[in-house]
């Protein structure tokens, strides 16, 4: 095991990198931390993206029977999810979905350039919480 103080990484398989690192750096606040023409390791926070074209390791290592982009999704907070939706359409991203909410707060999906979601969702207030 590694020390918990390190960025938890997730992997996403993507058809482009050069177009996955723009789509998360321009629209969703990650840096990058390193990049290259078959892999990139963007991050926002303690999340670690890493970006795995098609000639990288990572995307050699996938089952044929595994393509495609999943259910699975990163969930990134947000302090105003209206905000936020009227911002990436402004620079010409779609949704997935419409906005759903439930007891837990407000959510709505959008895809990388690769078909990967992302959720982006805002916490519903919590009497007696205290306010960021």
């Amino acid at each position: 095991m590694t020390a918990s103080d390190q960025h938890a990484g997730v992997r996403y398989v993507v058809d482009d990198v050069r177009a996955g690192v723009d789509f998360y750096t321009t629209h969703l606040g990650f840096t990058v931390n390193s990049s290259s023409p078959a892999f990139a390791d963007v991050v926002r926070g303690p999340l670690r993206l890493l970006l795995s074209g098609p000639g990288s390791s990572g995307a050699r290592a996938t089952p044929p029977d595994v393509g495609g982009a999943g259910r699975n999704r990163i969930h990134l907070n947000v302090d105003d999810l209206d905000a936020e939706i009227a911002r990436l359409r402004a620079a010409g991203l779609s949704f997935r979905t419409e906005v759903v909410a439930g007891p837990g707060g407000r959510q709505i999906l959008l895809a990388d350039p690769a078909g990967n979601l992302v959720e982006l969702f805002q916490p519903a207030h919590r009497p007696g919480a205290p306010t960021p």
